[in-house]
């Protein structure tokens, strides 16, 4: 049956980035298989959250996500994905609240993110990444107390954002503005999705969250000398690519960022591995 289970994992998660996978190979067996739970269990979510079944179908599958996440604490999963999540919260002590966020989180997309204020947008990070960063730092055998978790926040906060500049145009393709209302307000853009891609002001609103999002990046640099390099290595090779996309984007606010090869990526992130501050 482990068997069984580690090869559903790997199916739902085969289509993952290069980065990803590149951190990955990084790990023992163990911790990759964990870290492979946790991304698999995000897909999931993911994918019905944003694929064609109609709503109350979305809404019944994230609550019987629900229902497992219960029966993982009980220790009697019932699915594939959910008795590897309970394999890794057994191994690494995994914070089942955090897997109730990202729950959460996939749940106010369901609900319509659009021109969230400040304090939604945080709360939204907070579920759909910060969760995830704080869970990994556990499996990566990382966790070193504030300091993890200020580097998991922060990093995961500098990688939405980039991911939010990067796909504005893609969003309102799916009725969704993940920029926040102030900002559009001081930028002079209509909180309508559909209206966002050809906003005169949508430069400038890039160009005022990339600096939020480059401050974030900032803040988990300086948490990174805190923890083993090995350790937190698939925390850097994303960190690498994600960064240099925000590069881009400062650049060019006027468009959409053009995709780099995956080899480019990962040179990004071997030079962020390389050249980070953190310990041996």
């Amino acid at each position: 049956m482990s068997d069984e289970n580690q090869r559903e994992v790997a199916r739902i998660v085969a289509g993952s980035g290069s980065s990803f996978r590149a951190g990955m190979r990084l790990m023992p067996a163990p911790r990759r298989r964990a870290i492979l739970a946790i991304y698999a269990y995000c897909r999931l979510l993911d994918d019905m959250v944003d694929g064609p079944a109609p709503l109350v179908e979305k809404r019944a599958f994230l609550d019987e996500w629900a229902a497992e996440l219960g029966r993982i604490r009980k220790g009697v999963a019932e699915t594939a994905v959910g008795r590897e999540l309970a394999n890794a919260s057994r191994a690494y002590d995994l914070p089942q609240n955090e897997l109730a966020l990202i729950l959460d989180g996939m749940r106010m997309d369901l609900d319509g993110v659009i021109a969230p204020d400040e304090a939604r947008l945080d709360a939204y990070i907070r579920r759909v990444a910060g969760a995830v960063g704080i869970l990994s730092m556990h499996v990566f055998g990382a966790w070193r107390g504030a300091a993890s978790e200020r580097f998991a926040l922060t990093l995961a906060e500098a990688l939405q954002l980039t991911n939010i500049l990067r796909d504005v145009e893609e969003d309102a393709e799916l009725n969704r503005l993940y920029l926040p209302a102030e900002l559009l307000a001081e930028t002079g853009i209509p909180p309508v999705p559909a209206a966002v891609p050809d906003a005169p002001g949508l430069p400038e609103a890039r160009r005022r969250l990339a600096l939020r999002a480059r401050a974030a990046y900032r803040a988990a640099a300086r948490e990174i000398a805190a923890h083993p390099r090995l350790r937190i290595a698939p925390a850097l090779l994303m960190m690498g690519p994600y960064e240099r996309l925000l590069r881009q984007i400062e650049a060019d606010a006027a468009r959409p960022p053009v995709p780099r090869p995956r080899w480019r990526k990962l040179v990004d992130g071997l030079l962020c591995l390389a050249t980070s501050g953190a310990t041996r």
